[in-house]
This record gives C-alpha cells, sequence and structure tokens, in this order.
C-alpha cells in the first residue's frame, strides 16, 4: 500500500499496480546472441528497468505451470505484458479465452513488438495482424502524433532507437481508438508503432520496439512510454455493464395506451 498526502488534506492510501510480465522465453536460452544481451530473459531486464516506477511486478514464462496465466495469476493482474515470437501456437485457446474474459472485465494488455502475432491480441483485433519487416539493424525514429495522451508524458516530440528491426505498412489491425506514436525507418518504410484500443472495460496498447537482437529494453525512452501505457492501461474505469432485461426507470405511456413503470410486469 502507498500512502499520499497532497498540501494539507488527509493522506490517501492506494494499492500499487500489479503488474504481470509474460515472456516466451525462448530465444534467450537458444540463441546464444540473444543471451548475451538478455542473459535472465527479456522479462527480467523488462521487470529491472520498470521497478523505478513503482509497480507491484511479477513475471511469468511459457514453461511454468498453466503456461504462466492461471485463474489465479489474471485475478491478482491489473495490466499484462506480453512479449512472444517463436510460440504463439503453444497457448491454448483455453487460456487466451481467460485474458480475453480478464480484458474485457478491465486488466489492461501491453502487447510488445512481435506480440502482434500472438493469438491475444489477433483475438482482441479481429484481423491477421500481419505487417512487412526486414532485419537490418536500422535506426527507428519514432514521432509523437498524439501529445495530449498520456502514453506520451516525459517522452518530447520524438525519440529514436538504434538499432532495430524494421516493421511497415501495411499493418493489418482495426483503426486505433487512439494513434500516439508513428515510426520511421532508414530504409524509407513507416509504422504505426504505437496504438491505444479499447475492449469492453480493457485498456490494450501495442508498442513497435523490441526485436530480441537488439539491447531495445534498456532504452530509457523506451522504459517510460512501457510505463506510461501501463498506468494508462490501469487507470480506473466507469461501472460494469448489466446485460439483462431492463425495466424502466420513468413511469409512461406505450403507444397501445398502456401505463409503464408504475407496477411494472414484464
Amino acid at each position: 500500500m502507498i500512502r499520499v498526502r497532497i498540501g494539507s488534506g488527509p493522506a490517501i492510501t492506494y494499492k500499487p499496480i500489479r503488474l504481470t510480465i509474460w515472456n516466451e522465453y525462448i530465444r534467450e536460452r537458444q540463441d546464444p546472441n540473444v543471451a548475451k544481451i538478455y542473459p535472465r530473459g527479456m522479462h527480467v531486464a523488462l521487470a529491472s528497468g520498470l521497478a523505478p516506477y513503482g509497480f507491484e511486478i511479477s513475471t511469468a514464462t511459457l514453461d511454468q505451470p498453466e503456461y504462466g496465466l492461471s485463474k489465479e495469476v489474471l485475478d491478482q493482474t491489473d495490466v499484462l505484458i506480453w512479449w512472444g515470437h517463436v510460440a504463439h501456437e503453444s497457448i491454448p485457446e483455453e487460456v487466451v479465452d481467460r485474458i480475453q474474459a480478464r480484458v474485457l472485465q478491465g486488466m489492461g494488455l501491453i502487447a510488445l513488438h512481435s506480440a502482434h502475432r500472438s493469438k491475444i491480441f489477433k483475438r482482441l483485433m479481429g484481423t491477421t495482424c500481419e505487417l512487412k519487416w526486414r532485419e537490418a539493424a536500422e535506426r527507428e525514429r519514432l514521432w509523437v502524433v498524439n501529445p495530449a495522451h498520456p502514453i506520451t508524458e516525459g517522452i518530447g516530440e520524438y525519440f529514436e532507437v538504434q538499432p532495430e528491426e524494421m516493421y511497415g505498412e501495411f499493418f493489418d489491425i482495426p483503426a486505433p481508438d487512439d494513434l500516439i506514436l508513428i515510426s520511421w525507418f532508414q530504409g524509407g518504410d513507416v509504422f504505426r508503432s504505437g496504438c491505444a484500443f479499447y475492449r469492453g472495460l480493457g485498456k490494450i496498447f501495442y508498442f513497435r520496439p523490441g526485436h530480441e537482437g537488439y539491447p531495445t529494453y534498456y532504452n530509457k525512452k523506451v522504459l517510460r512510454v512501457i510505463a506510461n501505457a501501463v498506468r494508462w492501461a490501469a487507470s480506473s474505469h466507469g461501472a460494469e455493464p448489466q446485460y439483462i432485461n431492463q425495466p424502466p426507470l420513468e413511469i409512461f405511456t406505450n403507444a397501445e395506451g398502456v401505463m409503464i413503470g408504475h407496477s411494472f410486469k414484464n
């Protein structure tokens, strides 16, 4: 629990955001070059980089029981970060169902880099989520195109990541509810690299940088975007919708001359 006092008013107590970082954790154990960059896994690098932001952080990986995503884990998660690449098809549909249900209930989801092809992201988008790509160790310049959005706090007008893998348009996703960042690459391609969506009560952010062969998740601006996205995705929402046969709130006479609402009967 965290207590904050503003001015002379009473201290406000609130719970820290419960963040779960999921990583398939395969390439770091199979590829010596990736292992050299992320010796303990990308999930650990992300957890270390995001620790100063005050989140309550847990990590989960593919090789854990229930793929690290049991009902208990998800019920105790406010925001789920997802990184996957070579094992998308290893996640059973019942686990995807479980994650989707939690997102619709209000859990935030941050899909990083090649998580665009994860089952859960494609399920929530309803499209192929395919794109162009090129591994050429290019410079990526990410431009802020929605400076009013909280995910852009502390970022500036743009920032650069080098080296990185190129992702290019067309990116087969629905039009984002908020387009926040676009990328330019040295080879001339552009990409919608920071996209926010709403599904049910849940908030989703897709963020492009993060090829496993490059040290992207040590970049302070990249970590700042992710931290901002976690806070945005965990922010409060309205009342949960009720899907019921709704009695009228007001008394009225319908087209047949029957008074409805005073002694309403279905």
